[in-house]
């Protein structure tokens, strides 16, 4: 019987494992899918030439995480690569927003929209330098971030450390019309808070558009050379080296309780793995409670508050095998590995509006992955490895478009949200559609198919807005891996600090496993060994 049984092998239920066998405890890892990584895996599906990423592709929150930090990957094979440009907002006019590797590059970018955001810019980024790893360290570790917040604090006086606060609690609109007087940096933060689902008018969208951007100059957006796998390959590596078990196609159907703790899994085939000292979900919220849990042990005010539980916006994605780079026409967006689609800041308000009434935007905002200009390895040369994704509505009242989806999904509302998908970025890219070699669509019942905590296609487990982060995830009163089931933690991305690839939430439930056992001092010393 293993010390923990960890539910999931998405990122976050393989950080918590290796946490916890660094700390000497034995681990079984149980997987649903018959490979592991959950929304972290590549294959060559479009084409066998290509190299292609299922689910995410692009890792700034990664390549900040101290959490994965420590667990030192570089050992276990993983390589990063760049593209030349982190990303790029071209307009339909030619012009174009560029955030570059190096700030005095991206200020050049930014002054060709107006000369005074060069400086705007830079300021931004100086704030950044200041402040930014304490504000890395709060954001991923358990909430409250007591020693994070003061370090925090001693750095910011009072009027200087509430005026950024405010920065941060403002629409992504508003601070960029405070920030920056022209069209260029507006774009940035903008384009980057709708990576996730925060619109352009909502509170809290520019410390998110704020964040990713600064990360993006700090960090850049990396990805694995070789496909997305390749970092699941490295933490499946890690933690098998350690002598972890992972386990796939296993699909845990229940968690048993005695005594109002938990004390194992049962797998759908009618199996029990007994666990001797904590189980660990890298699951959706819901899932864990209702399904695998069940209401009826759970206090009824968390049944009340999970019946609020929102989740993300729903995705839909296309991939491509291109035969040539694509044709923008803003050059300055051939080299970026990210290039937000869309005409503007007011085009983003149009498509967030849209979805906000349950409507299929019928110009869809597309974030578009150039993946072979961000690792020659991924496709031939003189090709593209390429993606796009946008966000839709989780339930469809509409179509604001000419096409009649409603969110069936059949063959020939997919077939019309992809040319929908394509028409935007053949705008921006005339001749775009003529390079493509081959595609495959992914619907948002094909990302619940695949992985399903990516609740038709709720990328993130659960919404980002502020009222569903921080001690509000993801119910009130929560905010921390802990559960109302003694010996059972919530270690996935529906837990603070919720969604993209950085071990946060895997990190925080291992730590706290540890902690209700005494042995969270001894992580801290098998991470420095």
């Amino acid at each position: 019987m293993p010390d923990a049984v960890v539910i999931g092998a998405g990122p976050n239920g393989l950080v918590a494992a290796n946490l916890l066998v660094d700390a000497g405890w034995s681990v079984e890892v149980l997987e649903a899918q018959e490979e592991p990584g959950g929304a972290v895996r590549s294959d060559r599906g479009v084409h066998p030439d290509y190299v292609s990423d299922v689910f995410s592709a692009f890792y700034p929150l990664a390549a900040a995480s101290p959490v994965l930090a420590r667990l030192d990957l570089a050992a276990e094979g993983l390589r990063w690569s760049h593209a030349p440009s982190v990303l790029a907002h071209p307009l339909l006019d030619g012009r174009c927003a560029v955030l570059e590797r190096r700030v005095q590059d991206t200020c050049a970018s930014l002054a060709g929209f107006e000369a005074a955001d060069a400086d705007a810019w830079e300021d931004m980024y100086r704030t950044w330098t200041r402040v930014g790893p304490d504000l890395v360290q709060a954001l991923f570790t358990p909430f409250p971030p007591v020693r994070s917040g003061l370090r925090l604090a001693a750095k910011l006086r009072a009027s200087e450390g509430l005026r950024l606060a405010r920065k941060l609690a403002l629409p992504v609109r508003r601070l960029g019309e405070e920030e920056f007087a022209g069209e260029g940096g507006r774009l940035l933060l903008a384009g980057n808070a709708l990576h996730a689902d925060l619109v352009p008018e909502a509170a809290g969208s520019g410390g998110f558009g704020w964040l990713m951007s600064m990360l993006g100059q700090s960090h850049g957006f990396p990805v694995p050379v070789g496909g997305a796998g390749a970092l699941t390959a490295a933490l499946v590596s890690r933690l098998r080296r350690r002598g972890g078990v992972l386990r796939c196609g296993e699909r845990v159907a229940s968690v048993v309780l005695r005594g109002g703790t938990a004390v194992g899994v049962r797998t759908a085939g009618g199996a029990t793995v007994g666990a001797r000292r904590a189980v660990l979900a890298d699951t959706s919220a819901l899932a864990l409670y209702r399904d695998l849990v069940g209401e009826e042990h759970l206090p009824s005010r968390l049944v009340r508050d999970l019946e609020r539980f929102q989740w993300d916006f729903a995705t839909f994605k296309v991939d491509w095998a291109l035969t040539g780079p694509v044709p923008w026409t803003a050059p300055q967006a051939a080299g970026a590995g990210t290039v937000h689609v869309a005409d503007g800041v007011d085009g983003l308000t149009r498509f967030a509006a849209q979805i906000a009434m349950g409507q299929v935007p019928d110009e869809p905002f597309a974030l578009f992955g150039q993946m072979t200009s961000a690792d020659p390895t991924r496709s031939p040369a003189g090709t593209e490895s390429a993606w796009a994704y946008t966000h839709l509505p989780q339930h469809i009242t509409s179509d604001a478009g000419p096409d009649h989806i409603t969110g069936r999904w059949d063959a020939r509302e997919q077939e019309a949200m992809t040319d929908r998908i394509e028409a935007q970025v053949e705008r921006f890219a005339p001749g775009f559609r003529g390079l493509i070699g081959a595609r495959r669509i992914l619907a948002p019942t094909t990302f619940q198919a695949m992985d399903e905590n990516l609740h038709n296609g709720a990328i993130s487990n659960g919404t980002t807005a502020l009222h569903q982060q921080a001690i509000f995830r993801p119910t009130p009163g929560t905010g921390r891996p802990e559960t109302p089931v003694k010996g059972l933690y919530l270690a996935s991305a529906a837990a603070h600090p919720g969604g993209g690839v950085h071990g946060a939430p895997g990190a925080n439930a291992a730590r706290a496993a540890l902690r209700a056992h005494g042995l969270h001092a001894l992580l801290h010393r098998a991470q420095r060994v």
